[in-house]
């Protein structure tokens, strides 16, 4: 934020336009290997590989062998992830089953996860479907091609950016002044979001996660996961708001990843607003081939659970992940089959009371270490685990700065505020007349926290 970003920028925009696509590559990769150095070599096999891999499918796209050609990439990516990402999973998951039945266990490989492998992944596939798909061409340039793979405002935390909505701006873009501006305020934003709630948060989530489970009440229980809640939101929506900001700085247009998802009231409308370039991405490259909603009613609730089940997996390896996505693969499929139409009875208030219930559920098996751990905080959340004065007691976890924390969340997890600062002209122009102090000051307070603390928690960084 000190160094890499004000040197980059200013290095960039010094560039003559011609060269700016290699000028930025170059901090890309820079950026890449401050973080993983001998890993590197991964992202730059998968990018070479996939170079090679559309130029293939754009040769022979009229051919009847390219379908062939494209699944061969497909699958060439697929199991890269799968054994950087999964290998020790299935190994873990055999094993116990080799325990069970008296067998000796299977030993795990000492394996390293690549920084934004599955991002990048992803990218790949997308990019080659597309040119499959002739919505877009494949680029003959080795570095434009590195270009969209390695752009580091996204590269390790999203969003997940298609190769058709980027094409364009590959080619010729133009970042003016008051791009710059937006940018930054927008990244401040990001980082605010952040440091100063999601870390705070984070302190109370963990915190209690990590009690002994005879010291976890019914009210602890429920104040962690709430934490949890507000932690995972505010931080993967700051680290997009950031990418974002980051994108317009050098004169790139990303899409919105998320959409005030806590103001949904069914689990069908948080996935239109959670994440959403994720969503789309499974839509339309496994939901929609599988065969979507055009089958028939029971085929379509399988693709929706295979889809979430394969969404859960995407964000970890391990069971709680599976769970996690089965849960809500299970309640779409539910509110498809005729709960959606009961639910639009209720009061609002009840509608966003059921989806919170659903979402918060959730999020136990995402943040849980383990089954155990997350069979724990469940069964303290429904009030039967018995201490009624738990050791730990609440307010030891809710400490001033969680509860400022808690009220900026509540206020920032819905479009009130946004939508009072645009509603009037004059609003409108007391928002543009306070933007820079605003935007200063949280830098100031982000800047402050960051050089007092070292407490900053990347919980996306298995991705």
């Amino acid at each position: 934020m000190f160094a890499f970003l004000p040197v980059g920028l200013a290095f960039y925009h010094l560039t003559p336009r011609r060269m700016r696509n290699a000028a930025l590559l170059a901090l890309s990769l820079i950026f890449y290997a401050w973080g993983e150095r001998q890993w590197m070599i991964v992202m730059l096999a998968s990018i070479a590989f996939n170079w090679l891999g559309a130029l293939a499918v754009d040769r022979r796209r009229e051919q009847p062998d390219a379908r062939w050609v494209l699944a061969a990439v497909i699958t060439v990516n697929l199991a890269a992830l799968g054994y950087f990402k999964y290998a020790n999973f299935a190994i873990e998951s055999l094993s116990a089953l080799f325990e069970a039945a008296g067998m000796a266990k299977l030993e795990p490989l000492d394996q390293h996860l690549p920084l934004g492998i599955s991002f990048f992944t992803f990218h790949a596939i997308s990019y080659v479907v597309d040119v499959y798909r002739q919505q877009s061409r494949a680029l003959r340039n080795p570095l434009d091609t590195a270009l969209y793979f390695a752009l580091f405002p996204q590269l390790i935390a999203g969003p997940i950016i298609r190769y058709h909505y980027i094409e364009g701006q590959l080619r010729e873009r133009a970042a003016h002044l008051v791009d710059v501006a937006r940018g930054i305020e927008r990244f401040v934003t990001g980082l605010a979001k952040k440091v100063l709630i999601a870390n705070v948060a984070a302190r109370c989530a963990d915190g209690i996660f990590n009690l002994d489970p005879q010291y976890l009440g019914f009210g602890t229980a429920w104040v962690g996961v709430l934490a949890y809640a507000v932690q995972i939101y505010f931080d993967f929506s700051g680290y997009s708001d950031m990418a974002i900001g980051l994108g317009g700085m050098f004169g790139f247009k990303f899409p919105e990843n998320f959409d005030y998802p806590y103001a949904s009231r069914s689990v069908t409308e948080f996935w239109r607003r959670w994440h959403m370039s994720l969503s789309s991405w499974f839509r339309d490259y496994v939901y929609i081939p599988l065969g979507g909603n055009r089958v028939s009613a029971g085929r379509t609730y399988v693709n929706l659970v295979a889809v979430f089940l394969l969404c859960g997996l995407w964000h970890g390896a391990s069971w709680n992940f599976v769970i996690w996505g089965a849960l809500h693969g299970l309640f779409l499929v539910l509110e498809r089959a005729g709960l959606g139409r009961r639910l639009e009875l209720l009061p609002r208030a009840l509608q966003h009371g059921y989806t919170l219930l659903v979402v918060c559920i959730g999020w136990v098996f995402f943040r849980a270490p383990d089954l155990h751990t997350a069979g724990n905080v469940l069964w303290a959340m429904t009030g039967a685990a018995g201490a009624s004065r738990p050791s730990h007691p609440v307010f030891l976890f809710v400490t001033p700065a969680v509860q400022v924390a808690a009220v900026a969340a509540a206020l920032f997890a819905t479009p009130l505020v946004p939508r009072l600062l645009t509603s009037s002209g004059t609003r409108a122009t007391l928002r543009t007349w306070l933007g820079v102090p605003v935007t200063a000051l949280l830098l100031v307070l982000c800047a402050s926290y960051l050089a007092t603390t070292t407490y900053n928690p990347f919980i996306y960084f298995r991705f």
